[in-house]
């Protein structure tokens, strides 16, 4: 039985009581893996666990001239472990709740797959003219703006949207008509 409770107390990192005064090597020495299987009961994740064990044990070293015994130094780290756990916990509902305040507009795999052939036909057409044509027509088409609104968006003169939008429905239907 003896035996059993010496190995138990190898396992969970504990080592003989130390003949002098109690150092911060001896407390993680004797406590982490304690710490860590409360941390790890708390948060369900071994690497996070650590993690907040670490930060527990850093937070200690920051404030050890403070300390009144080894005892207190102790009850600090497992206050320090449960609140960085709370922490943890705290912050993973946040991340889960948070709902982006808008969408991108990114056309994805699916919702092309998902267009009408006619329209997945002329979004390809549309990919083949040059950056200026295409431009004008998808502000003026599916922005739906005016020829002054696309002209004061694009920086050129109100005729020049005029004369560029006529050059890129001609090269869309010619394009249109080879496919």
């Amino acid at each position: 039985m003896q035996d059993t409770l010496t190995n138990l107390r190898i396992q969970d990192g504990a080592a003989p009581a130390p003949t002098g005064p109690l150092t911060l090597e001896d407390l993680y020495r004797q406590h982490r893996m304690r710490l860590v299987r409360l941390a790890l009961l708390l948060v369900d994740e071994p690497a996070t666990a650590e993690d907040v064990v670490q930060e527990a044990f850093t937070g200690l070293h920051r404030n050890w001239s403070n300390l009144r015994d080894a005892q207190a130094a102790v009850g600090y780290l497992r206050t320090a472990v449960v609140n960085g756990s709370r922490s943890v916990l705290r912050r993973r509902k946040t991340a889960r709740d948070y709902t982006p305040p808008h969408v991108a507009n990114a056309r994805s795999a699916e919702s092309l797959a998902m267009l009408t052939a006619e329209h997945q036909a002329v979004v390809r057409a549309l990919s083949q003219l040059p950056p200026r044509q295409r431009e004008v027509l998808v502000l003026r088409y599916y922005g739906d703006l005016s020829e002054a609104e696309i002209a004061e968006a694009t920086g050129i003169s109100k005729g020049t949207v005029k004369s560029t939008a006529s050059r890129a429905l001609d090269a869309l239907q010619k394009i249109m008509a080879g496919n």
